[in-house]
C-alpha cells in the first residue's frame, strides 16, 4: 500500500540528494496526462493491497493449505516490497525513473497474471512475493517523475490530487474485491482480483511509453547499488517474519526462537557494513545518522506498531466474518465500507485542517479514537457473538477508521521534521520500508495469535474464531496504547519549510 507516497508529498523528500538534476527549463508538455499514468500505477498497487483482504478465506478454501499459508499470501507481498523498496528507488536513480517505472509496471501486470493462474498455495505465495518485487521497482519512481515534470508552482496541485484518488482506492478496493470474488466472472472466482490488474497494467505501460518524459542522463545521480546491504537487511527481516508465521503451526520449535535471535546480529552486521561503505565514500542503502536521531527512531517505532495493527485488523476481521460466520466476500466488503469511508474523512480533516494547527496532538487524538474503536469492535463481538451483523459493527468500524485516518495524514510529515534536509530522502525511504515491514509483522504476529485461539479446540468453529478475534483485539488495543506513549518522542510539528504539498 502506498500511503507514504501520498502523504510525504514534499518535493524535496524523494530523491533530494547531492547530484540531483535541476528542474527542466520549461514545464513538460504532457505533465498532467502523465500524472494520471502514475496515478493509475499507484492505484493498481493500492487496489492489489486492499482487494486481497476480503478474498483470503475464499483462496484458502479453493487452493487448500494451512492458515499460516493464508498469512503468507499477504505477508509475502509486503515483505518483498519492504525489502526492496529502497533498492528500487536506487535503481531509478541509476538507470532512469521512466525506465524503471515501465519495467515495474510491466512486471506487476505479469506477476498479477501469474497470481491469478496459481494452482497451489505455495505457487501463489511465490508469485505474491514477485508482485512485491515488481511494486518495489514501480512505486518509488512516481513522485520523482512528478518532481521532474512539474514546475515548483504546480507541484502542490499535482500532489494534492493523490489524496482523493488514493482515498477512493482504499474505499473501493475491498468492495471491488468482494464483488469480483462473488460475481465469479467467466468462472474465475477469486482469480479475478488478480486478473483485473492485467488490463490496468497494460494500459498504464502503453500510456507511460507515450506520455512519460524520457530520462535525462544528467538526472541520474552518481550512486552505486549496495547489494550486500540489501541482502543483509532482507535476511534480518526474513529471520523475524518467518518464525512468527510458521512457528505456531510447527509447535514453536527451537529453530523459530533461534531465527528471531539471529535477526539481531544480522541487523548489527548490516549496520557495520553500512558504516564501512560510508567510511570508504561509497553509497549506502540508508543514512545511519538517522538512527542517532531520537525523534526519527521514535517515529520508526510508532510507524512499525501503527501499521502492524492497521493491516492486521483488516486481516482478522475479514477472516472472522467469513470463516467464523460464513459471510460471503461481498457481504464482508460491504461491512468494511464504514471503516474505509471514515478513514478517508479522518485523513481529509487531519491533513487539511487539524494537523497544520495541532501537529503531534492529532496523532495522539487519532490513536485514542482508534483504541476506542478497536475496543468497541471487541465489545460488539464479545457481547453477542452469534448476533454479529454489518449494521451492528458499523459504529465501531467507523470509529476505528476515523482514528486511522486522523493518524495517516500528519504522521509522515511530522516523522521527518526532526531530520536534516540532507537526510530527508533516506528518511522517506526508510519510513516507506517500515510501513511495509510493519504490515508484514502485523500479519505474522496478530495472525498467529488469532489462529492460535481459532484452532484452540473451542466447542464450535464460531466460538473458536470469536476467541481468536476478541483476544487479538485486546492485545491490539494494548499495542496502540504503547504507540500513543511513543508518540511523545516525535517532533511536535511538521517542519515549516517542508510541507506536504497538499
Amino acid at each position: 500500500m502506498t500511503t507514504t507516497d501520498v502523504t510525504t508529498a514534499d518535493p524535496r523528500v524523494h530523491g533530494a540528494a547531492d547530484g540531483e538534476a535541476p528542474p527542466r527549463a520549461t514545464p513538460y508538455k504532457w505533465r498532467w496526462l502523465a500524472l494520471f499514468v502514475i496515478l493509475g500505477a499507484e492505484l493498481m498497487d493500492l487496489l492489489d493491497s486492499t482487494i486481497t483482504s476480503v478474498a483470503g478465506p475464499r483462496i484458502e478454501s479453493a487452493l487448500g493449505g494451512s492458515y499460516s499459508q493464508l498469512q503468507w499470501m499477504s505477508a509475502a507481498y509486503t515483505l518483498a516490497f519492504a525489502m526492496l523498496l529502497i533498492t528500487g528507488a536506487r535503481l531509478g536513480d541509476m538507470f532512469g525513473r521512466r525506465r524503471m517505472f515501465l519495467v515495474g509496471t510491466a512486471a506487476f501486470a505479469a506477476t498479477s497474471l501469474l497470481c491469478g493462474l496459481a494452482t497451489s498455495p505455495e505457487a501463489l505465495i511465490a508469485y505474491r512475493a514477485l508482485q512485491g518485487v515488481a511494486a518495489a521497482m514501480m512505486v518509488p519512481q512516481g513522485l520523482g517523475l512528478l518532481r521532474d515534470m512539474f514546475p515548483p508552482g504546480e507541484l502542490a496541485a499535482a500532489f494534492g490530487i493523490f489524496g482523493p484518488v488514493m482515498g477512493l482506492g482504499a474505499v473501493a478496493g475491498p468492495i471491488i474485491g468482494g464483488f469480483l470474488v462473488d460475481a465469479d466472472l467467466f468462472g474465475t472466482d477469486w482469480r479475478a482480483i488478480f486478473f483485473v490488474n492485467v488490463p490496468i497494467g497494460i494500459a498504464a505501460f502503453a500510456a507511460g511509453m507515450r506520455l512519460l518524459p524520457r530520462d535525462r542522463v544528467d538526472a541520474r545521480r552518481t550512486v552505486t547499488l549496495d547489494m550486500t546491504g540489501m541482502v543483509l537487511l532482507s535476511t534480518a527481516m526474513v529471520l523475524i517474519i518467518l518464525p512468527l508465521v510458521q512457528g505456531r503451526e510447527s509447535g514453536w520449535p527451537t529453530w523459530a526462537f533461534g531465527s528471531m535471535a539471529a535477526a539481531l546480529p544480522a541487523f548489527a552486521l548490516f549496520v557495520w557494513h553500512e558504516r564501512r561503505r560510508r567510511a570508504g565514500g561509497a553509497s549506502t542503502l540508508v543514512e545511519l545518522s538517522l538512527f542517532r536521531n531520537r525523534a526519527f527512531t521514535s517515529a520508526l517505532v510508532v510507524g512499525l506498531l501503527f501499521f502492524s495493527t492497521m493491516v492486521a485488523f483488516m486481516l482478522i476481521v475479514t477472516v472472522y466474518l467469513q470463516a467464523g460466520h460464513g459471510w460471503s466476500a461481498s457481504d464482508t466488503a460491504v461491512a468494511l465500507i464504514p471503516w474505509s469511508l471514515a478513514c478517508t474523512v479522518g485523513a481529509g480533516l487531519s491533513g487539511g485542517l487539524l494537523a497544520p494547527k495541532f501537529g503531534r496532538r492529532v496523532i495522539h487524538a487519532g490513536l485514542l479514537v482508534q483504541v476506542l474503536g478497536v475496543l468497541a469492535v471487541w465489545y460488539t463481538i464479545d457481547h453477542d457473538p452469534a448476533g454479529v451483523s454489518g449494521w451492528g459493527l458499523t459504529p465501531a468500524l467507523a470509529v476505528t477508521g476515523l482514528g486511522v485516518g486522523l493518524i495517516m495524514a500528519p504522521f509522515f510529515d511530522i516523522a521527518i521534521a526532526g531530520v536534516s534536509f540532507e537526510e530527508t530522502g533516506s528518511a522517506s525511504g526508510v519510513l516507506n520500508a517500515v510501513q511495509q515491514l510493519g504490515g508484514a509483522v502485523g500479519v505474522a504476529a496478530f495472525g498467529t495469535l488469532f489462529f492460535h485461539y481459532a484452532e484452540g479446540g473451542a466447542a464450535s468453529v464460531q466460538a473458536g474464531f470469536t476467541d481468536g478475534i476478541t483476544n487479538s483485539l485486546l492485545v491490539m488495543a494494548g499495542v496502540l496504547a504503547a504507540t500513543w506513549c511513543a508518540v511523545f518522542l516525535m517532533p511536535k510539528q511538521a517542519r515549516e519549510d517542508g510541507g506536504s504539498g497538499h
